[in-house]
């Protein structure tokens, strides 16, 4: 019995967080593009390790996504793979849990910035407005809401 009452306790526990972030690659842009084919979608790269601003706009993400469903957005956090589990915390915490998510794996992060964005040089928060042609638009600091509300208005 008592190990019953353990399991379900840790199952509702692992339940209650977000989904392990997808591993982010080299090849990683361009399967996010493909999949929203002829689709508008707002990609935000972030850090849960050194980014206070990066929470602001999360924070921002996370109360227009309970209200604007479904929100076009996937978020890459750009910290590495072993800060997955605060980064699944973070997302929980601020309403995200259920928004597509990635973090970077590579040794070399610049790699990764690269296949992004040639004139991006790691500096966050970023988030890049595609329209329904991928057109896209980039956004350094942190995206005001007026700005996204705009957006989701004319792409949506």
């Amino acid at each position: 019995m008592r190990f019953a009452v353990l399991m379900a306790a840790w199952v509702f526990t692992q339940s209650a967080f977000a989904a392990e972030p997808a591993s982010f690659t080299a090849d990683s842009l361009a399967k996010i593009e493909a999949r929203y084919a002829g689709k508008p979608f707002i990609l935000s790269l972030w850090s849960v390790n050194w980014c206070g601003h990066c929470i602001t706009e999360l924070t921002m993400l996370g109360k227009l996504a309970k209200t604007k469903a479904p929100l076009p957005l996937v978020l890459v956090a750009t910290d590495g793979m072993e800060f997955s589990a605060p980064i699944q915390k973070t997302l929980h915490r601020l309403g995200l849990a259920q928004m597509e998510s990635w973090v970077f794996n590579d040794d070399i992060p610049e790699r990764l910035r690269q296949t992004i964005d040639p004139n991006w040089h790691g500096e966050i928060p970023r988030t890049y407005l595609y329209d329904a042609q991928h057109r896209r638009e980039a956004v350094a600091g942190v995206l005001g809401e007026q700005k996204l509300k705009a957006w989701l208005k004319k792409n949506q």
